[in-house]
């Protein structure tokens, strides 16, 4: 779920923000800068015990190579 916030910037700020990044992308823009600084390191960690796991590992690679079998099959 998504929350409504409204924030106040320095103008130069600002006017940077709205210089890099359109007025559709700007609460991306901020979150993604956000998202580390706020959620800590579970994402990481989360990510680095999925990638210890070699028996998951193994069937995600083994189901990588099957779709890319199929996307060949259906090129043809």
């Amino acid at each position: 779920m998504h929350k409504r916030m409204t924030i106040t910037l320095d103008e130069p700020v600002y006017e940077g923000l709205c210089r890099v990044v359109s007025q559709r992308q700007r609460s991306q823009f901020i979150e993604d800068l956000l998202r580390p600084k706020v959620m800590g390191d579970a994402l990481d960690d989360g990510y680095r015990a999925m990638a210890a796991d070699k028996t998951r590992e193994t069937e995600a690679v083994e189901w990588c190579n099957a779709l890319a079998g199929d996307m060949a099959n259906e090129a043809r």
